[in-house]
């Protein structure tokens, strides 16, 4: 019988990628079982093309309007059939990639579906027929797939998932999107530049209902400038199919019912844990809701059995941050404690958030409304990219930068940004977190100029009533 395996890792998304290279780089003799393709939802289905469309609906828009910067263009025109070609040559690369990083670090990739038959026990299914591996550890690192509601199915024909939306065959005229999280408001975005008539449709008081209130008002503001439709406190009856696309009942606060009609709908009220039929029950690995339950060194219920990213949910944590840097993060948290490191837990407070529509919206930390429910006696930054000569420049105008500090000890308690390079930006916060840098030391860090990065210092100093040019 062949030695068992150091470590065992059930999908190979930024999670489970990521936790076979860092194994490697520690010496550790790693499996890694995948049942599609190499890189998870992210790189396949998720970040990565969405992003990559995401970036040809600039270019269209850019295109358009040129002749704002003075380039005049004639008969500007979408290409669909190219746009999405370019997207799967990219992802086709990145895969590679990751092929290649597993053969760099020695990891055994073992293509099929995985069951937990016991502690260190894992039985791999796929055409080629059953193989039993075993390992001293295992990780799960499932991720997750879209959810629905009520009754509806998705088809992905009228009624797509995000993954169906990505591999569009053309640009529905109009489409209703359900849900107004990072994953709604993006293809919202995507596909209103596309040239489609979108409607918004969320059950809760305001779009990006994770986010800062002042951040969600912005994004509002900019989209209804662009002609997309948010319905908001609004409740979802029946779904109906007709002929030439679908009708969506939709109740609003008020109590006022109306008919959504568009060519498509797409369902974007959340993902749910992928861990059905993974044995767990079995293996007696403790879940809630079909999540995995973890502790801050992402150990379960069980000895020697991990888990990590968008399948987990951290006891005691509440929400988990279903986000690839997450799982990536976490990736080395569970490695390095399989290795005997001494590593501490993520915080997940100082986590960036990103959403890549147009406009960027970065955030980092508590809201405002969440640091005054946690007791923090909060003083606020804000300042308008308006008053922002880069902003100008690039000509987006819009959006804002609000920073929220704690008033006795100036603690960063959280950031967040609407504008241009929101997305990268944010990062500036995360170091600063980590470094528990105050907000002073932010406004006095000298910011090159003209960039829209200046903008978080010139917040910084709003926080002191300081700030230079408003």
């Amino acid at each position: 019988m062949s030695e068992p395996f150091d470590i065992i890792i059930i999908g190979s998304g930024p999670g489970g990628y990521v936790a076979a290279i860092r194994a490697g780089q520690l010496g550790l003799k790693t499996a890694i079982i995948e049942k599609a393709f190499l890189g998870g939802t992210c790189l396949n289905v998720g970040c990565i093309p969405t992003k990559v469309l995401l970036r040809c609906a600039e270019v269209y828009t850019l295109a358009r309007e040129g002749k704002d910067f003075g380039v005049l263009a004639d008969n500007v025109r979408l290409d669909l059939a190219t746009a999405i070609n370019r997207k799967e040559k990219i992802v086709l690369e990145r895969r590679r990639g990751v092929e290649t990083l597993m053969a760099k670090n020695k990891a055994t990739v073992f293509r099929g579906t995985a069951s937990i038959v016991a502690p260190g026990k894992v039985v791999v299914r796929s055409e080629a027929g059953v193989e039993e591996i075993s390992g001293r550890n295992i990780i799960i690192a499932t991720g997750s797939a879209p959810k629905t509601i009520h009754s509806v199915h998705i088809d992905e024909k009228k009624i797509i998932s995000s993954t169906g939306a990505l591999d569009l065959a053309e640009v529905p005229g109009s489409i209703a999107i359900i849900g107004a999280g990072a994953i709604g408001i993006e293809f919202a975005s995507l596909l209103q530049e596309f040239g489609s008539k979108v409607t918004l449709i969320e059950a809760l008081p305001q779009i990006l209902p994770l986010e800062d209130k002042e951040s969600a008002v912005e994004v509002a503001r900019a989209f209804r400038s662009r002609g997309i439709r948010m319905l908001t406190s609004a409740r979802v009856g029946a779904v109906r199919h007709t002929e030439t696309g679908v009708v969506v009942e939709v109740t609003g606060s008020d109590g006022v019912a109306e008919e959504v009609v568009a060519d498509k709908l797409l369902m974007a009220v959340g993902r749910r844990p992928v861990t059905e039929d993974l044995g767990l029950e079995a293996s007696s690995v403790k879940t809630e809701r079909g999540f995995v339950v973890v502790n801050g060194n992402m150990r379960t219920s069980v000895e020697g059995i991990y888990g990590i990213g968008d399948c987990v949910t951290v006891d005691g944590m509440g929400t988990h941050l279903q986000l690839a840097h997450v799982a990536s993060a976490e990736a080395i948290v569970a490695v390095e404690t399989i290795g005997g490191r001494d590593v501490s837990p993520l915080d997940y407070n100082a986590i960036p958030r990103c959403v890549y529509s147009h406009p960027e919206v970065g955030s980092i930390g508590l809201t405002e409304d969440q640091a005054v429910q946690k007791g923090h006696d909060v003083k606020v930054g804000r300042f308008p990219l308006r008053a922002n000569s880069k902003s100008s420049i690039v000509g987006e105008r819009g959006g804002m930068v609000k920073i929220v500090a704690d008033a006795k000890y100036g603690e960063i308690l959280g950031m967040h940004m609407v504008g241009p390079s929101a997305t990268e930006i944010v990062a500036e916060i995360a170091v600063a977190m980590r470094l528990e840098s105050t907000v002073e030391e932010i406004a006095r860090t000298v910011h090159a100029h003209p960039t829209v990065a200046e903008a978080v210092m010139e917040a910084a100093h709003a926080v002191f009533g300081a700030a230079i040019h408003i």
